[in-house]
């Protein structure tokens, strides 16, 4: 909707623009052009206006794969031909590795029931866990409760009253955020809401808070339970407004003390940057009435601009928390509230659209919020990160541009999320796609409880649970500790340097090696004299590595396995015995059980295993 400003209007936004950003030459000539885009109180997206004329801007390369002028055909997008290499490993294996933390004997046997041919089985499991209220994970809280959780019921006021005020301990300020750390191991390897954890890490990730910071560490259980996976599978414009609301983000941010006598832009800049548009959205200084439009919606702007900035972040004055601030001490019970003495009630311009002065309290933001999670370009933006965590590292954009349609078409939807999820995951290339992303230490190290079986729970004030965080942390990938606002990255070359490799090859060398008190976090042993009635070298290798691959090893690979395990014996033949004891004069007798442990850890740091 276009929206001509009157004389008087025109005089107030200058006048506003010129006490918030003395330093931009905005005239009223350019104020008054018309604005467009405004969106309708009732959710609905206006019909696209006409593209203008001419070719595209320069400067600009579309990115829907639109042609770059008149005359010029539009390009014709293919997948990426390595989509349908090396697919060995078997369907189930490859969707329960993309859509959640890797296969377990009963998640196979799951899959494996819920159809007739492979087309029928993926389609179920995707129903399935797009459908994860359904899913009774009644077994996970249980495990939890029984581990001695104590904060993650607990309500915000009631984490503030405990953790906040009174100046607790660090011990107990910090227990929040340190049960939510141990808490996201326990949910990824046991749940079997598999996609939902996954897409709850995802957007923890997309909406990233430093959980450890001193700040927000206490307030850590709200933020995942109440913002992230409340929302996590609904509505993208819900968990934006419950992001921008959340006391964490308010810290973290420092949106907290933004106030119209001081106003702090650390918020608005991200919520453009990292959660919306993106940086390939961001031009810089540019006048902002000299923005082109988008060429999928000519009603936005192609991109956003520092004046976007400047005035998103004047539309988020006063949005704040009780904290006991000393205006208002009597306050302080760690909730959202809004105050309208710190909101700057001046006339806003932002993304193509004039927000009037004095509006209701919370429009401005509200306004802000709608124009963000309708744009076309925090559509492709989002897709693209979506698509990059499903299939590939580097995203096909015909599907990117599809998913983005999707969540455009569904913005208001309260099942959006999941639209656009059903969408990516029914795709060819995510049928196809295999050995395009590589498991990062989270996802390594879950795993490989899950394919080995494990009936451990990581715990606070567990000497298990403390030594394996403790040398997990030098992986560089503990769950909520990533301080940039950016989130941890999701692509292999950031993973595979010497460090990310070695410490996860550390702790998969550590899992089956330590005890839970009596019981091998790992149980290796045990599952080795259950499974495999004759442990020659043969038949363990194959055992093992069939239960934790899935699939046949390379014939030198394998060669290399058993005679390890073999040592001074016949790999087919000699029966190793069920001991543990030294017997450096002949090795095939020598720490067998150590041996056979080690086994398992070499086909857990193979290549094979870190494939998604």
């Amino acid at each position: 909707m276009d929206v001509d400003l009157s004389p008087v209007w025109r005089d107030r936004l200058v006048q506003a623009w010129q006490e918030r950003h003395p330093g931009v030459d905005v005239t009223a000539t350019a104020v008054s052009s018309p604005l467009q885009g405004y969106i309708p109180r009732d959710g609905t997206l206006p019909p696209p206006a006409p593209p203008p004329p001419g070719p595209t801007p320069p400067g600009r390369i579309p990115r829907d794969g639109t042609s770059p002028g008149p005359g010029h055909p539009p390009p014709r997008i293919r997948a990426d031909p390595r989509m349908r290499e090396g697919s060995s490993a078997p369907l189930a294996v490859r969707v329960l590795a993309k859509m959640g933390y890797g296969h377990s004997p009963q998640d196979l046997a799951d899959f494996t029931a819920g159809g007739g041919s492979d087309a029928a089985r993926l389609q179920a499991w995707i129903e399935r866990q797009l459908d994860w209220a359904s899913i009774d994970d009644g077994a996970v809280e249980a495990r939890l409760a029984a581990g001695g959780y104590q904060t993650l019921g607990k309500s915000l006021p009631q984490l503030w009253s405990d953790h906040v005020r009174n100046d607790p301990s660090y011990t107990l300020r910090m227990q929040p955020a340190f049960e939510t750390q141990r808490a996201a191991f326990v949910r990824a390897v046991h749940s079997r809401r598999q996609l939902r954890e996954l897409m709850v890490e995802f957007w923890h990730n997309h909406f990233n808070v430093f959980g450890t910071d001193f700040s927000i560490g206490p307030v850590l259980v709200h933020y995942d339970r109440d913002v992230i996976r409340a929302n996590a599978m609904g509505n993208f414009r819900d968990m934006l407004e419950a992001v921008a609301r959340s006391t964490a983000m308010l810290y973290y941010l420092d949106n907290i003390s933004n106030t119209r006598n001081g106003p702090n832009e650390n918020f608005a800049r991200e919520l453009l940057e990292l959660h919306t548009l993106g940086a390939e959205n961001y031009l810089g200084l540019m006048n902002p009435f000299e923005v082109p439009p988008d060429p999928i919606d000519p009603n936005y702007p192609v991109g956003y601009t520092d004046i976007d900035v400047y005035e998103t972040a004047a539309a988020f004055t006063g949005w704040s928390a009780r904290n006991g601030h000393w205006q208002y001490p009597g306050e302080n019970d760690g909730t959202f509230v809004y105050r309208a003495a710190w909101h700057d009630q001046g006339p806003k311009f932002v993304l193509g659209m004039f927000l009037y002065p004095e509006q209701p309290a919370l429009q401005d933001g509200h306004d802000v919020l709608d124009r963000l999670a309708s744009h076309p370009g925090t559509a492709r933006f989002v897709c693209r990160k979506l698509v990059r965590r499903l299939v590939a590292d580097t995203p096909p954009e015909a599907l990117v541009n599809s998913a983005a349609q999707v969540f455009r078409q569904h913005w208001r939807s309260p099942d959006q999320i999941a639209r656009v999820l059903r969408h990516i995951l029914g795709s060819e290339h995510f049928l196809q796609a295999w050995g395009h992303k590589q498991r990062r230490p989270f996802e390594v190290v879950v795993a490989a409880m899950r394919a080995i079986g494990t009936d451990f729970t990581m715990r606070l004030g567990n000497p298990a649970s403390n030594d394996l965080m403790w040398l997990y942390g030098f992986t560089g990938h503990a769950p909520f500790a990533w301080p940039a606002p950016n989130g941890y990255p999701d692509t292999a070359s950031a993973w595979n340097g010497s460090n990310a490799l070695a410490m996860s090859w550390r702790v998969l060398n550590h899992l089956p090696e330590r005890q839970d008190g009596e019981a091998p976090i790992l149980p290796v042993v045990a599952i080795s004299r259950s499974q495999v009635p004759n442990w020659t070298a043969s038949a363990l290798v194959d055992f093992w590595t069939a239960r934790i691959l899935r699939r046949p090893l390379a014939s030198s690979r394998r060669q290399s396995l058993l005679q390890f395990m073999a040592q001074n014996g016949d790999p087919r033949t000699y029966v190793i015995t069920d001991t543990d004891s030294w017997a450096a004069g002949d090795l095939k007798r020598h720490y067998n059980h150590q041996r056979l442990r080690t086994l398992v850890s070499l086909l857990l740091a193979s290549p094979e295993f870190f494939e998604r």
